[in-house]
């Protein structure tokens, strides 16, 4: 008996050591940084380790399984620990970062770690914006909790949202910021930003300074990213812990479009321009399928110069195609934002919208008390007008119209946009 119990003790105690092991030093991007944290030394990752005696003791006493469900709160209390110790950064961070008083240190943890100070938000602040996000977020989450409103993935947890899904979030360490990017809202200039803001580029070995400066191909290169669906292959099993653990810490946001807009918009950029991947990938299915092209042109120059391009009229009727996702899943430039961004499992505390873009950008930069490091870049003003959707619109049938709608109402009434009542009456 004594045998047993010394087994499952010396069991207990490897279990917890690994788990350790894993957490302060498989990550292969910095010395154990984890990124949980902007900087922290490998010295002080060892001290963590040497003071943990007192969770020791109390796993020892538990069961494997026991000690298996309590990985949650054991790794944030890890994660507080961390904060604490990274008060210090390093001399680069030092250069941009205003420094805090010990009086703020010493209540205001997070916001040491993150680099900056929260406490002056509150006089910084217009009140109507912070009035407009409320309403924006209480109708997300009265939605979410709606029964009579149902899609897709509504009702599962976090836990149950496949990691391939989790591709759109972008995680920033350096500043607590967790972003889901979505296709023709503006993602290009916000990844810029968090390239930026996260020092994950470099130019002749400096940190990129002006998000302008980064070069487009760069900027939606997947390895300038560190998303959710990375998690797994650094963190393993832990991975779903570590996200909850940032997703309760970390500022969350997103921006949202009128989903027609937005449709419109990806149409352009996709096929009224030349794009030979998006051409091969779906243009020449598009005209096999919906415009009774037998052949389509081998390349999009081609394509162009025939004018045998897809129109409009035919890129719905791809959407409408139920046998279109049994192929394969949408695109992200057209799948809808609760697919991409799951707003009834995460919580988002800043929702953005296109249709506000420079006061929404501004509003949220003042929140991260990052308006003086970094500046959000000038809007074009060539983007896609919902002005335009009657004219988009008019030579599709009423019919694929409604359709249309119902297949993107989601993103209509959570995000707040009104009904297209003129398109889809006779």
């Amino acid at each position: 008996m004594t045998k047993l119990k010394m087994f499952r003790f010396f069991l207990i105690l490897g279990s917890l050591f690994m788990i350790l092991l894993i957490i302060f030093y498989w990550d292969d991007v910095g010395a154990a940084q984890l990124y949980f944290h902007s900087v922290s030394s490998k010295q002080q990752s060892l001290s963590h380790f040497a003071s943990l005696s007192a969770a020791e003791q109390t796993f020892h006493g538990s069961n494997i399984k026991t000690f298996m469900s309590g990985v949650d709160e054991f790794t944030d209390k890890i994660f507080s620990k961390v904060l604490v110790q990274n008060q210090t950064v390093n001399k680069n961070d030092n250069q941009r970062t205003p420094q805090l008083s010990n009086k703020q240190a010493s209540g205001q943890l997070e916001e040491i770690i993150r680099g900056y100070d929260w406490a002056t938000r509150s006089t910084r602040i217009n009140l109507d914006y912070m009035k407009l996000q409320n309403e924006r977020k209480q109708m997300l989450h009265s939605l979410c909790r709606n029964s009579t409103l149902q899609f897709s993935g509504k009702n599962r947890s976090f836990e149950d949202i496949p990691n391939k899904e989790l591709d759109h979030l972008i995680v920033d360490d350096r500043h607590g910021i967790i972003y889901c990017y979505v296709p023709k809202v503006a993602c290009t200039n916000w990844k810029r930003m968090l390239i930026v803001l996260s020092q994950s580029l470099q130019n002749n070995g400096k940190p990129y300074s002006n998000p302008l400066d980064i070069p487009r191909e760069n900027v939606h290169n997947t390895s300038s990213h560190f998303t959710f669906n990375k998690f797994w292959k650094r963190y393993g099993k832990f991975s779903k812990h570590l996200m909850k653990i940032k997703l309760k810490k970390y500022t969350k946001f997103l921006f949202t479009r009128d989903p027609f807009v937005r449709l419109i918009s990806a149409f352009r950029s996709k096929f009224e321009l030349e794009n030979e991947g998006f051409y091969k990938e779906f243009g020449m299915q598009i005209l096999k399928l919906y415009s009774n092209v037998t052949e389509p042109p081998a390349s999009v120059s081609e394509a162009f110069a025939t004018g045998n391009k897809p129109s409009f009229n035919a890129f719905v009727q791809y959407l409408l195609d139920p046998e279109t996702e049994r192929r394969v899943p949408f695109n992200e430039h057209w799948r809808q934002v609760y697919r991409l961004c799951h707003p009834c499992q995460i919580n988002y505390d800043f929702i953005g919208k296109l249709e506000t873009l420079t006061e929404d950008a501004e509003y949220l930069l003042q929140l991260l008390n990052l308006e003086n490091k970094v500046q959000f870049p000038p809007s074009y003003r060539n983007r896609t007008a919902s002005s335009w959707e009657e004219d988009w619109f008019a030579k599709i049938p009423i019919e694929w119209r409604r359709k249309l709608y119902r297949l993107y109402e989601p993103d209509f009434l959570l995000f707040g946009y009104p009904k297209p009542e003129s398109l889809l009456q006779d």
